[in-house]
């Protein structure tokens, strides 16, 4: 049990994990298109610099984990 529960605690480290994470966060950018879109359609520009804020964390969220997912390399966690 202690196996299985220290894999699932190196999860997040893991490529799977990784990548998973980088899915989640790219499912983010629809939210903020559509906050950007109706922003645009409503000419609110708080909402738009609001959304346009958001938009930067994503791609920068990205980076970082495709950072650590090169930096992983061949070294699994779950694989090993």
């Amino acid at each position: 049990m202690s196996n299985a529960l220290s894999k699932a605690k190196g999860f997040k480290k893991s490529k799977s994990g990784t990548y998973l994470s980088m899915a989640t966060t790219a499912f983010g950018a629809l939210g903020v298109a559509k906050q950007i879109k109706k922003a645009r359609a409503e000419s609110d520009t708080l909402r738009l610099i609001d959304a346009s804020v958001s938009a930067v964390a994503i791609v920068t969220g990205l980076a970082i984990l495709y950072r650590e997912l090169k930096r992983l390399g061949d070294d699994d966690v779950l694989l090993g």
